[in-house]
């Protein structure tokens, strides 16, 4: 199924960029005014393509949201850094419908995480870097949002976290490029968590459901 191969190409992607980290010739990454490669501290906004995996769903039903944070790079060693991030992501997932008593439109889930994924970051060219590493995201909210095609959103309904596992954990990798200050970059993160906690109708629902995610974004370090 398309979610079967949108996950596996995804836990491809992770597996290549550890398994290959340590055959690059690591690189220096540094902006022009610095004699010393220097840590850095910024902010990063960008947008999600987020979706569930499970055997039971497919990919149609993929919906954007927003993330924003902090990030800190900390050099450690040649072409090498630890980067740990505080960050708010908008996830979920959308169904639409289309017909005579409700119109045309979508449902949508956001589901409201504060994520603090830890980087590892290396640099194989002065200015491009792979990066992987494990991520912890809390769910601070879940509310189910009615988009009408006239571009109407109104919030229909806010679900009880407590019948959602609070804690969501998983593993993420990507790519960045480095112009001077600037980061653009575009990475995966797959939830090891399911989403529903047994003991309600709702948590039931999203037994064995997890999160899947992609993301674009662009930074500032100072």
């Amino acid at each position: 199924m398309k979610t079967r191969t949108m996950k596996m190409a995804g836990m491809l992607l992770i597996t290549a960029i550890l398994a290959g980290a340590t055959g690059v010739s690591a690189q220096e990454q540094k902006t022009v005014e610095e004699s010393s490669i220097q840590p850095k501290f910024g902010v990063k906004v960008g947008l999600n393509g987020s979706n569930f995996y499970h055997d039971d769903l497919n990919d149609n039903n993929m919906k954007m949201g927003l993330n924003a944070g902090f990030f800190a790079k900390l050099p450690v060693g040649r072409g090498f850094s630890i980067q740990p991030e505080l960050l708010y992501s908008n996830k979920g997932s959308r169904r639409s419908y289309n017909n005579l008593l409700m119109g045309e439109g979508e449902y949508r889930l956001n589901l409201h995480y504060l994520e603090l994924p830890v980087m590892g970051v290396i640099n194989i060219l002065p200015n491009l870097n792979i990066q992987a590493g494990p991520y912890v995201g809390y769910l601070a909210a879940a509310r189910v949002n009615d988009a009408k095609s006239d571009g109407s959103n109104n919030e229909v309904a806010e679900l009880n976290s407590d019948n959602f596992n609070r804690f969501d954990f998983g593993v993420a990798a990507g790519i960045g490029v480095d112009i001077q200050h600037i980061t653009l970059g575009a990475r995966y993160n797959v939830g090891l968590t399911e989403l529903g906690k047994s003991g309600s109708v709702v948590g039931e629902s999203f037994n064995g459901v997890k999160n899947s995610n992609i993301s674009v974004f662009v930074g500032v370090g100072f």
